[in-house]
């Protein structure tokens, strides 16, 4: 790839751009995608660590700017700046664990139905070293509503010794050598959790994958055993294929099955019979099976629910020895304040990690679908995740690893919108301003990163978040949601003075050496 390097002094900085980076196209909806096909896509390469005194921005903005790499230097002295932002390195927090998205059938689909040269290209782009390095991927146990059909790995009636459990085409075919292929391509060993929709149909009180119905029987009962053993069989089945799990959740949003006319794949539980069936079903069944060391999250719901749900769950002994942390959804965030909701279940419950298990643009009825180019997506995604990591989260997953123009398929029409957007038409794929969203992130807060203390000298707009990495390294986000650009100094004692710009609607990734 032929590189032009364009050198321009900017506010202190040496900005590096190249040329012929983002192929950029504006569909009107306020910002621009990055264009990819079999031969080309824009990366954001490797990134080494600057120079003793040096520091490397990388800046994203609604104009169209795409993780622009810039370099500077700290000084001794204060630039002046009215605002400065003060690393407290001292005051530390919780752990990082990742960032990732989902192997939906859909995605799946979506990717391959691409030329391999730009099958490769994507998952390249999410999973390499030259790419965004996710490390999680979701993946559904059987079919949700990111399925062209309805099924699950047991549908044979009566089946409780599940003699016929047997994975589905979309597995063997479609997610499993996806999986293969994104774990040959990442430096490290990816962290798979599963998530199940919807027990068979047999086991449940309304007879349908879909609606309102739970369990049949009572936790400890034939019926609740069989479903624990469904997940083990899930992870026996993956693991022949060299796949194996880093965690499980107890089942995406129990709520849903509560609700009547539900429209699509769900099992209902309330915080009690969750709390039973991990006790006495899914618990023992995975501490005595080949995999107790899968971690397992509770919850796999929306945010509002905390602290309600961990509090019934976590209370009983036998249910909290074989649980590791607590997955959460984004879907009306608005209605459940981060430090009510999240910082309580940190201090009620902390030897248990918080986790982003959900999140998708183009969910609202008032807002449906897919939006390219969209920076208000971009700017949503890096303000739930600063939030979401400022409230104790340990990581943060996205929903669709990629979708089509629709949003889909989707078998019951819910389009949603993704980071990466296929056209299968043309062998191209769209990469929106979520993606480099999520960029901003998982490129730079690796496994083990700690958050550490921020302040500030006065009141600000920008929404900041701060960590040290395994390699004693400096890792500084800073949102940008207002019109205006926002000067800045960060002070890290150290060093000295980090001198900086927030642009208008914008996020920057600050990274520098403490040693």
């Amino acid at each position: 790839m032929r590189e032009t390097l364009i050198f321009i002094l900017l506010t202190g900085l040496i900005a590096i751009v190249r040329a012929d980076d983002c192929q950029a196209l504006n569909f009107g909806h306020g910002s621009v995608v990055c264009v990819c096909n079999a031969t080309y896509c824009d990366s954001v390469g490797r990134t080494g660590l600057p120079d003793p005194g040096q520091f490397l921005s990388y800046v994203s903005s609604k104009t169209g700017s795409r993780l622009v790499k810039s370099q500077g230097q700290f000084q001794k002295n204060s630039t002046g700046a009215a605002l400065r932002i003060t690393l407290n390195p001292s005051q530390k927090y919780q752990r990082i664990k990742g960032f990732g998205g989902a192997m939906t059938d859909a995605a799946a689909m979506n990717i391959l139905s691409l030329s391999s040269g730009a099958q490769d290209q994507l998952l390249r782009q999410y999973f390499s070293p030259d790419g965004i390095e996710y490390r999680f991927v979701r993946v559904p146990m059987a079919s949700c509503d990111f399925s062209t059909r309805l099924y699950t790995y047991a549908d044979t009636p009566e089946d409780y010794d599940l003699q016929n459990f047997t994975l589905a085409e979309e597995d063997i075919h479609m997610k499993i050598p996806l999986l293969q292929r994104a774990q040959a391509l990442s430096a490290q060993p990816l962290n798979l959790f599963a998530s199940a929709w919807s027990a068979p149909a047999w086991l449940k009180t309304n007879g349908a994958l879909i609606g309102k119905g739970s369990l049949k029987g009572k936790p400890g009962g034939k019926e609740h055993k069989t479903w624990a053993q469904y997940y083990i069989r899930f992870l026996e089945e993956y693991g022949k294929y060299n796949l194996s799990f880093w965690g499980l959740t107890s089942g995406n949003e129990p709520t849903a099955g509560e609700l009547t006319n539900y429209s699509f794949q769900a099992l209902g539980f309330t915080p009690e019979t969750q709390r039973d069936w991990i006790a006495l079903d899914l618990g023992p069944g995975l501490h005595s099976s080949s995999f107790p060391q899968t971690r397992l999250m509770i919850l796999d719901d929306n945010r509002l629910l905390l602290p309600h749900w961990p509090k019934v769950v976590l209370s009983d002994i036998q249910a909290a020895r074989y649980i590791h942390g607590i997955g959460f959804h984004w879907y009306l965030n608005n209605l459940a304040p981060p430090d009510i909701t999240l910082t309580t279940t940190h201090h009620l419950y902390p030897e248990y990690f918080l986790f982003a298990t959900e999140a998708c643009a183009g969910w609202s009825p008032l807002d449906r679908g897919v939006r390219l180019g969209s920076w208000d997506r971009a700017e949503d995604y890096a303000h739930d995740i600063i939030q979401d990591l400022n409230n104790y989260v340990t990581g943060w997953t996205d929903w669709n690893l990629a979708l089509n123009q629709d949003g889909g398929p989707n078998w019951v029409k819910n389009f949603v919108d993704s980071p990466i957007i296929v056209d299968s038409s043309k062998d191209v794929f769209y990469k929106q301003p979520t993606f480099y969203s999520m960029a901003h992130f998982s490129k730079f807060l690796w496994e083990g990163s700690q958050r550490v203390g921020v302040s500030f000298s006065q009141y600000t707009s920008l929404e900041i978040s701060a960590y040290i990495r395994p390699d004693a390294s400096a890792v500084l986000i800073i949102l940008n949601r207002s019109e205006e650009e926002v000067q800045f100094e960060v002070w890290d004692q150290t060093l000295g003075f980090l001198p900086g710009s927030a642009p208008p609607h914008s996020i920057l990734t600050l990274l520098w050496s403490r040693r």
